[in-house]
């Protein structure tokens, strides 16, 4: 009988339970036991609901109370030394720790890692893989000294048993974790990971062991690195990991499990090792995944858990096509277990709980809950035969045509418009050097003109403000009112701390993509459609549902009159095209490149309304580009060019002494630094505090010419940075660039600080770049 899996279910609650508990907890509101109870809630709700909606194998080990990797972390033990409490823990009720037992890491320790504390800045935040959302990368060194805390994956599975089910534990892969790690700021050069994997190992076998013990049949672990390309070193600890993980006596069955694109060389070597099963994506990557097991002869009696739904996006899986592709796999493996392509954390809860979504849209749709049902009918199907299930198929085919044939998903004008633009609208009238000069004479900076990334803290009564709004609870012109007066609270400050270039702070805006799907055609926002970006961060990504288009101005009234209120600069703000498809679900009948085009157009309106209006600076952020790099190199000129000429086309439109930014943040950027610079932005701001200012060795020699804001402030900590820390970055990066390219800038967006720690942080900016100013001999400003 064909089984059904997930590898994970969305971790935060129906309506958010999660993020009101923890942040409850740091705001010291509710106690440690308190939050421990509210995760034992949502893992016994997920595992319950699993259970009746016909999931045969239920996983355990994916709920989290911040990250998956930092769970990990706690895990084996790889704590840097400087969250090593100093004093006696304080005792916690519930579970004895937040990953692990002893000697394992307390809550607060668990959070300072993710967040920072007192002297400690927090592990660096990056992508996971091609997603938006961010892991804490593990700090490994030849210090580094594992050990084994074992508590939340034993717990979780002795939870699921009370219940009544028996889970398989989900845990990340060894040399995954050991790849996803960098070395420590006081690692010495030419560190190798790869020389923790033995002693890494001892720990896995000792949790395995564990984990057999305490009931678990089979064991998961998640070894995604190896869709991308690995280097044969790399590929060759992959499979000394699994001989010796597969060949222990006593040990639960092992799943290896990948998703994201095709394993490559890893698919054939994994193959042949003493594992009892591999977890292939058969939606990103499916076709070659499919090439490679055919190849390497199949799973003889192993298993195939075949990712036949896509676990990233929203649309209703073809039942029919999912069906075909199935009975292929099956003459390929001992056994096919149905299953999403990944963990469904990267998808909202329930389609049914959008209530405002039009009956024809949500039937074209699957969240968590839906993608769930679809795996278990598919499993249904290869069991029983399609007559077991006609009636789904039926339906399923009525909505795939609905779609197909609506006149919601095309806009003949878009396309006209689409097939008009051409290379000479994707670029500036004039290169680099002679922009500067118009923009030099127009704007008079400093040196190290100081700034910040757009947002200012949005607080409880902005969002009260904005949900009556919305609600009707207020009317536009009170609105419009709380919004001014919002915007002139945040110019004044920024004037009083000496800020060069100021922005509006963005009150009216809930999030840098919703804001604007909500006000383009071809895109549709949900109520409750929340997905973890990081820790409590979520985001309600929009739907494209069609061709593109702007009706009318997004930003133009909000810059007009932050502009009017000071004489200093104000950026208009906008969201670059690749950001707003990356970060939404795009639709899936048209390649993800026009799409973006079609956004890139949309925008260029508004920078060109925004440049009439006497808006001298206009940043257009593109944190997502480099997230969207495909995770084998094959792929990645395609993307770049078409990621490329769509900024360009959004931007090209102005004049020489209009200058445009860029915002980039929470990604490895070293490897794209000459499409960085294709872009040709005038400025690029770039996340580096969190990093360590990693960035610059990537600068050195690269010959980059354009400005650019190393930011200097990690916005994700509640950490109050030092000036005199932030004057040493700003010499670090000054070893390598000329003064005359370098801004001064926060990592990111301000919005989820508060108002007394940003009010502090940027006077130590200012501060610290009025001293570098006249160390370098440069006249002081503001």
């Amino acid at each position: 009988m064909t089984a059904s899996t997930i590898h994970g279910y969305p971790r935060i609650g129906a309506r958010r339970e999660l993020k009101a508990a923890t942040e409850a907890y740091w705001d010291g509101r509710v106690t440690a036991g308190e939050l421990e109870a509210t995760g034992r809630e949502l893992r016994r709700q997920a595992w319950t609901f699993l259970r009746e909606a016909g999931i045969d194998e239920v996983p355990s080990g994916h709920f989290s109370f911040y990250d998956h990797v930092l769970d990990t972390i706690a895990l084996v033990g790889a704590v840097p030394e400087r969250f090593r409490p100093k004093r006696p823990e304080r005792a916690r009720p519930g579970r004895p720790d937040a990953g692990g037992g002893d000697p394992g890491v307390d809550l607060d320790t668990y959070f300072a890692l993710a967040r920072g504390g007192t002297g400690a800045p927090a592990l660096e935040m990056t992508k996971w893989f091609d997603t938006n959302y961010h892991y804490l990368v593990p700090e490994l060194g030849p210090d580094t000294r594992f050990r084994l805390s074992a508590a939340k994956p034993l717990g979780e599975l002795a939870e699921a048993r009370e219940l009544g089910i028996t889970t398989r534990p989900v845990l990340v892969g060894p040399v995954t974790f050991l790849l996803l790690g960098k070395p420590g700021p006081d690692t010495p050069d030419g560190f190798d990971r790869l020389s923790l994997l033995d002693p890494l190992l001892d720990v896995y076998a000792e949790l395995l062991a564990e984990l057999r013990a305490a009931g678990a049949e089979w064991v998961q672990l998640d070894e995604p690195a190896f869709v991308a390309d690995r280097t044969p070193a790399e590929l060759d600890a992959l499979g000394r990991a699994y001989d010796r993980l597969g060949g222990l006596a006593g040990r639960p069955r092992l799943l290896v499990a990948s998703y994201f694109d095709h394993l490559g060389d890893a698919l054939g070597l994994l193959a042949r090792s003493p594992v009892d099963g591999l977890a292939l994506d058969f939606t990103r990557g499916g076709a070659r995944n499919l090439e490679l097991l055919a190849v390497a002869g199949g799973l003889v009696g192993k298993r195939l858990v075949a990712g036949v739904v896509d676990g990233r996006n929203v649309w209703v899986n073809d039942l029919e096509r999912s069906l075909s592709l199935l009975a292929t796999l099956s003459g390929l493996a001992g056994e096919v277990v149905v299953a999403p392509s990944c963990s469904l954390l990267h998808v909202p809860v329930d389609v049914e709980a959008e209530a405002a979504l039009a009956p024809e849209l949500r039937s074209w749709l699957a969240f968590a809950r839906q993608k769930v049902a679809e795996v278990a009918t598919l499993a249904r199907g290869l069991t029983e035969g399609t007559g077991a299930i006609a009636g789904e198929l039926a339906e399923r085919r009525r909505v795939l045509d609905d779609r197909r044939g609506s006149g919601l998903t095309t806009d003949p004008a878009v396309r006209e418009r689409l097939a008009r633009a051409d290379r000479h609208d994707a670029g500036r009238a004039s290169p680099y050097g002679v922009r500067r000069k118009a923009q030099q004479a127009r704007l008079e900076l400093p040196l190290l003109p100081t700034t910040t990334i757009g947002s200012f803290p949005q607080t409880a009564d902005l969002r009260r403000v904005r949900t009556a709004a919305r609600r009707g609870g207020i009317d536009a012109a009170a609105y419009e009112r709380r919004m001014r007066a919002e915007i002139a609270k945040v110019v004044r400050l920024q004037e009083e701390l000496g800020l060069d270039v100021l922005v509006h702070g963005e009150p009216e805006r809930n999030d840098m993509v919703q804001y604007f799907a909500e006000q383009l055609d071809g895109f549709v926002v949900t109520e409750l459609g929340w997905v973890q970006s990081y820790g409590t961060r979520y985001v309600r990504p929009p739907i494209v549902l069609g061709d593109v288009s702007r009706p009318r101005p997004m930003t133009l009234a909000w810059s007009r009159y932050a502009q009017s209120l000071t004489p200093k600069r104000v950026k208009g703000m906008l969201t670059g095209p690749v950001t707003m498809v990356k970060w939404s679900f795009p639709r899936d009948d048209q390649p993800v490149a026009e799409t973006t085009r079609q956004v890139a157009l949309a925008l260029r309106d508004e920078v060109a309304d925004l440049e009439a209006a006497g808006i001298g600076i206009i940043q257009v952020d593109e944190p997502a580009i480099r997230e969207g790099l495909p995770l084998r190199r094959e792929h990645r000129a395609a993307y770049l060019e078409w990621a490329v000429e769509a900024f360009r086309l959004a931007t090209g439109v102005v004049r020489d002494e209009t200058q445009i930014h860029t915002h980039m943040c929470y990604a490895e950027f070293g490897d794209i630094l000459p499409a960085i610079a294709a872009l040709d932005a005038d400025v690029t701001s770039i996340e580096a505090a969190r990093s360590g200012m990693t960035l610059v060795d990537d600068l050195q020699g690269a010959g980059y010419d354009q400005q650019i804001g190393l930011g200097v402030y990690d916005i994700h900590s509640p950490r109050v940075p030092r000036a005199a820390d932030m004057e040493a970055l700003l010499r670090r990066v000054l070893a390598v660039l000329d003064p005359s390219q370098l801004w001064v800038n926060p990592d990111c967006g301000l919005k989820t600080r508060g108002y007394d720690e940003v009010t502090a942080s940027l006077r130590n900016l200012v501060e610290a770049a009025r001293t570098v100013r006249g160390q370098l001999g440069a006249p002081r400003a503001g």
